[in-house]
């Protein structure tokens, strides 16, 4: 049986890929954008999955930065399959098998986390795309958790949507056992669960249902530090994940990122401040 359910999640990812390479140069951005989220709720389908949104608010019509806490490899797709956005990713992705090439056709933002002067480098263009009405989707937590735990948010990337004075919208995921509606650990990608281990754990799973919290736009006051931008975003991706969790893990009260050096001049490794 699992060896059936990989040869469809293969099959499809084949799909996806002959899609970009023969048909979307040829779509408009729309076309693109419903193409990749009916790809993308497939998916999900193969893996087991049911998406659930509770919408709080509206997106802004013009350039947004969407946080959100981050489980898995799957939470791209996830939120794909509610509204396809544009993802800051590390530059590894890339070269992953199918899926590099996929992200790269869907726009992702690479950062390079070896290199200190990414940081400033994709601060800016974030803020070019912002300018221009994109929707960008950056994990500030930097690595995954089991979806047990919020942790500090980096705010290196913040200073995109505060030198614009665009807002930042925040998104919670919650992964679910469909039966009994308790948290899932099987698509935690943590550790050194490798890529092929983790689809594994998620096909073995039972049915799991993705809910997705999407909150209030939070926009920058005038004079704000991204660091205290920052926290504001992390309390509601916080409450949203105790309103799915109560027992849920938040970072303490004024706690965010301390790597936050790319803009500051401050010792440090930047890079890694903004690992995603």
């Amino acid at each position: 049986m699992l060896l059936i359910k990989k040869l469809r999640l293969g099959l499809h990812l084949a799909r996806g890929l002959l899609v970009a390479l023969l048909i979307f140069p040829f779509l408009s951005e729309a076309a693109k954008h419903r193409r990749i989220r009916l790809w993308s709720q497939k998916l999900l389908r193969l893996c087991g999955m049911r998406l659930e949104v509770e919408q709080h608010a509206p997106l802004p019509e013009s350039g947004v930065m969407l946080l959100c806490n981050h489980v898995s490899w799957i939470d791209i797709f996830a939120i794909n399959a509610w509204r396809p956005v544009r993802f800051v990713a590390k530059a590894e992705i890339r070269h992953w098998p199918l899926v590099g090439w996929l992200c790269v056709q869907t726009r992702t933002i690479f950062l390079q986390r070896e290199r200190r002067a990414d940081a400033r480098r994709i601060m800016h263009y974030l803020s070019d795309c912002l300018r221009d009405g994109d929707i960008i989707t950056v994990f500030p937590e930097g690595t995954t958790t089991d979806g047990r735990s919020l942790l500090p948010f980096h705010a290196n990337l913040l200073q995109a949507p505060v030198t614009t004075g665009k807002p930042v919208q925040p998104l919670c995921l919650f992964y679910a056992d469909e039966a009994s509606g308790r948290h899932t650990m099987a698509p935690a990608y943590i550790g050194e669960t490798r890529l092929i281990e983790s689809i594994d754990m998620i096909l073995r799973a039972p049915p799991m249902t993705v809910r997705l919290s999407v909150g209030a736009p939070q926009y920058p006051q005038e004079g704000q530090h991204r660091r205290a931008f920052a926290l504001g975003a992390q309390k509601a991706v916080g409450e949203a994940l105790q309103a799915f969790l109560p027992e849920a893990v938040l970072p303490a009260n004024g706690s965010v990122g301390s790597r936050d050096a790319a803009f500051d001049g401050e010792a440090g490794d930047s890079a890694e401040a903004v690992r995603i």
